[in-house]
Formats: C-alpha cells, structure tokens, sequence
C-alpha cells in the first residue's frame, strides 16, 4: 500500500466513528509514524508504506476511534510559538487561551523583570509562552498533580528555559506569601454535573481535576481570588481565564478582595473569556 491508501482507509474508519476531522487527523498520525511534517507527507503521497508503519499507523487509528485526543495520541500540541510536550495528566493547549498569554504579555514592558505565579500551571504552555516574550522576567508554576509538574519541567527543559523558572507540586493554599508581581491562572471553571455533558474527548480523556469547577462552577476560582489579594504586592495584576456566565459572581469576588477590574478580553467566539485586574490595597 503507498501513504494515499492508507490515508483513504484511515478516513473512512474514522467517519464511521463520528471521529470530526477524520482526514485531518489521519495525515497527522500518519506524519507521526512516518516522522514526516504534514507537508512531506502530502507530496509524497504515493511513496509506499512498510508493514510495520502500517500497524502502528492502524494502533493510532484505533485510539483516535474510540476518541482519544490527537494531540495525547503525537504527544505535543502546538501553543502560542511553540510546540508543548503533553499526555493525558494535562489539559491540552486551547487556541483560546492564548488570549491569557496575549493579555499577560500586554501587562509587562519588555525591560521588567517581572516575578510571575502561574496556578494550576499543566503543561506549563501558558507561564514558558510568557517568558519566552519576556526575557527578563522569572517564573514559578504549580499545581497539585505531580504528573503535570512532571510534563511543564520537560517542557521547560524543551523551551530552554529552566533556568528562568520552576515548578512545584502545590496548592495555592500551601504557596508563602512571597509578594509577585503579577498571578496567571486558566483554573477549573465548568460545574460538576455539566462534566457528563462534554464531548468524549474531553470528558473520557483530560484531567478531571484541571476541568471541574465545583458545583456552582466557581469553588476553585474564589479560592484562587481569594489568596491571589495575598500574594500579589500592591498594583501586582491577576490575569485569569474564565467561563462567561460566571463574570458576575466573578467581579463581586474581586470586589471583595480590593481588586479593580481592568479590562474583559473576548475569545475567538466573542464570549468573555479572560479578565486583567489590580490589586488595589
């Protein structure tokens, strides 16, 4: 068989699955066995394929059929600049994010040589695009699953920039009140029983913990709030990704804690998506 037959094979299984970009999906596992760029692959669609790239293409094939994320699947997503190492102990890197990553830059002159928390830190993706903009800044990133310390360390080793960060298994109640300048934070925002309803790939396959918001969908973020207003010094910004529907419970907790709320960025939907604020006492 050469690479346009398998391709042809891959798709047709896919579609059967209800698997959403089933020729898309195939070139990418195929680039992956084959160790090709997308592109490679593509003007040399009629080279033929060995046995044994074969069968491991169709073991991808058959993760990617019972809706196993493609990027667990290759291992690596791409954020921002870069490519991210990640598997299934982190959340995969959304487009919409990097409107945090984009209003966080926004906040820091490129001569500042900001000290930076990211909370529930993952992959790493969000605080290793930050520095990579900012030069001069430090950053250090937690969160309370060891995998996903484990995955941002070999992140940041990857990036080149271990020496301008660490990561730490920990919660932000354990974190000392070490005075940052600015606190970054994509926490769990959809409500426990509103889990059960997300698609398959998400719900059978990301992190629980990086997903669930409690019940009212907001537990995690009061507490992130609420210890931020400790954390940060003076005029220090929180920048925060958010579910829409919470913004008005939203701003009354950054009411509470001495915060003025900056500015509301809209995603690529044009939902309110993530919020720029100050620490005002």
């Amino acid at each position: 068989m050469n690479y346009i037959e398998v391709l042809n094979k891959s798709q047709k299984e896919l579609k059967k699955y209800n698997v959403k970009n089933p020729i898309l999906d195939s070139e990418l596992l195929l680039s992956k066995v084959l160790k090709l760029s997308r592109e490679d692959l593509l003007i040399n669609l009629h080279k033929r394929i060995t046995e044994e790239e074969k069968n491991f293409f169709f073991k991808y094939v058959n993760r990617r059929k019972k809706k196993e994320p493609i990027a667990y699947i290759v291992g690596h997503k791409e954020f921002w600049k870069n490519n991210f190492e990640v598997n299934n102990n982190v959340l995969i890197p959304r487009p919409d994010t990097e409107i945090l990553v984009q209003e966080t830059i926004n906040q820091i002159d490129s001569s500042s040589s900001y000290r930076i928390l990211d909370v529930g830190t993952g992959s790493g993706c969000v605080l290793l695009s930050i520095l990579k903009e900012r030069k001069k800044c430090y950053g250090i990133g937690i969160d309370i699953s060891k995998e996903a310390i484990d995955i941002a360390k070999s992140n940041a080793k990857i990036q080149h920039l271990e020496n301008r960060c660490k990561f730490y298994k920990a919660d932000i109640d354990n974190i000392s009140s070490s005075k940052y300048d600015l606190i970054t934070s994509n926490p769990p925002y959809i409500e426990t029983d509103k889990i059960r309803f997300l698609e398959d790939d998400v719900r059978c396959f990301e992190p629980r913990l990086a997903l669930d918001g409690g019940p009212d969908g907001i537990s995690i973020i009061n507490i992130l709030i609420k210890k931020s207003s400790v954390l940060l010094k003076k005029n220090g910004k929180m920048i925060m990704e958010i579910e829409n529907k919470l913004l008005s419970k939203i701003k009354e907790l950054l009411k509470k804690n001495n915060f003025y709320l900056d500015k509301i960025s809209k995603d690529l939907s044009n939902r309110n998506r993530c919020i720029v604020c100050t620490k005002i006492k």
